[in-house]
Parts: C-alpha cells; sequence; structure tokens
C-alpha cells in the first residue's frame, strides 16, 4: 500500500508583505511551516525564491526539491526556539577549527596545507581579531580565550535565517573560519568548499579516488553551495 503524498491544490503563488518581512500565499492560503507557524521570511528575495518553488510543484509536493523553503522551516521551527543553543554550538568550531590541524611529518603536504590555509587563519586575525594557535596531528590545542569569544560574537550576532545557514556552512567545512568568510562575500564558494576539502583531495590524488566518497562529497558539495545561497537571500543588504 502507498503512502499518502501531499499533493498540488492551489493554481497561484505570490508573495505578500506583511509585518517583519515577507510571506507566501497559495491561492488565498499562507504557507505554514511543519508546526504550523506562518512562514514570514526577511527577504524578498527569499520568499521569491520560496514562491518559486510552490510554482514548481507539479502534481506531489517533495521536500527534498525545495531546499529554500525546507532551510526556511528549519530556521522558523528549530533554530528559533534554540537560537543559543545552536550559536553556541556553531561557535564551539572556534576551538577546534580544521584549519588549525595539521598532517604529521609529511613535509610536502605539510606545506601545502600552510600554503592553503595559513591565509585564511591570517584573513581572520585581521578581520576580527582573533588569531588561531596550529598544531600538527589530531589532539587539542588550547585556543585564546580572546579569539574565542570574538568568533562567538560574530555566530550570535546573525539572525535565525542567518543562523541556520551558517550552521550548515560550518558543519560541513568543518571549520568555523571558512564559514564567516563565506558570510564576508569576500571569497568564491568554491574555494572555500576546496579548502575545506584539502586533506581529502590530497588522499584522493595520492591513493586514488572512491566512488562512493566522492558521491558522497559532491552531496556535501551542493548542500554547502545551497547554504552559501540561502545567506545569500538572507540578507538584506544583498537582495
Amino acid at each position: 500500500m502507498s503512502a499518502w503524498k501531499a499533493k498540488r491544490f492551489w493554481k497561484e503563488v505570490s508573495v505578500q508583505t506583511l509585518d517583519g518581512g515577507f510571506g507566501i500565499q497559495l491561492d488565498a492560503r499562507p504557507v505554514r511551516t511543519p508546526a504550523k507557524a506562518l512562514m514570514v521570511v526577511p527577504t524578498r528575495a527569499m520568499a521569491e525564491a520560496i514562491a518559486d518553488e510552490w510554482r514548481a510543484v507539479d502534481k506531489d509536493i517533495d521536500p527534498r526539491k525545495m531546499p529554500v523553503t525546507r532551510a526556511a522551516n528549519a530556521a522558523i521551527d528549530k533554530v528559533a526556539p534554540q537560537f543559543d543553543e545552536v550559536a553556541d554550538l556553531i561557535a564551539a568550531y572556534g576551538a577546534s577549527d580544521l584549519l588549525c590541524y595539521r598532517a604529521v611529518g609529511r613535509a610536502e603536504m605539510v606545506a601545502a596545507q600552510a600554503a592553503a590555509w595559513d591565509p585564511m587563519l591570517d584573513w581572520a586575525a585581521r578581520r576580527f581579531e582573533a588569531p588561531l594557535n596550529v598544531t600538527s596531528g589530531v589532539a587539542p590545542i588550547d585556543q585564546p580565550a580572546d579569539s574565542v569569544r570574538r568568533l562567538s560574537a560574530q555566530v550570535h550576532a546573525c539572525d535565525n535565517f542567518q543562523l541556520t545557514a551558517l550552521y550548515d556552512l560550518v558543519s560541513l567545512s568543518g571549520s568555523l573560519v571558512l564559514g564567516l568568510a563565506m558570510t564576508s562575500g569576500e571569497f568564491l564558494p568554491e574555494t572555500l568548499w576546496t579548502l575545506s576539502r584539502f586533506d581529502e583531495d590530497w588522499q584522493s590524488r595520492e591513493w586514488g579516488e572512491d566512488e562512493e566518497a566522492s558521491a558522497i562529497a559532491e552531496r556535501k558539495r551542493e548542500d554547502f553551495l545551497r547554504a552559501c545561497y540561502f545567506w545569500a537571500i538572507s540578507t538584506p543588504d544583498r537582495e
């Protein structure tokens, strides 16, 4: 017996200006989140992107094909009620950032890591006054408390929608520095994603490509780029 699927019931999709943002209507019905909250988003660009996803529905509603709608749902239903917990989780990456942990005993790889990652750590030190220590191996090291605090402040300054994007940017890349670099608008998303994959790409060149691992990496890359887009349309001055 096949599972029930939600079907398209509307003819027209429109964007409405509301107090506090923008809403989306299916005919005369406002779009709501899975938790039944009214979907109010911060920018018209995001509302139009969500509206386009609903316009593209043919017969069955498939959330997998509606990434902006899904992210907005998460911002409203999941991030907003526990903002501090989510922000703290993201900020914790500042104390164990991917870019701070280098290979052991492999001079060529260590030099290549430094060439790739040191400029990003230098950028964070300049931009946020947040220098971070670097080590060899995976044993945890202490980071300057002031640096961790300043990086955390950047995370907590986000709104619910920005924080939703930043969560994916940081968790997928393993780096708070790379996530914040993406939000700065100073770097290309593909460049930052490539930097986050330095170790994996090095191993692939050295030992050969694993098809399953490559497929997983490509899905993560697509998710990272979607998070980049969601950040851009979350931010009013980028409309």
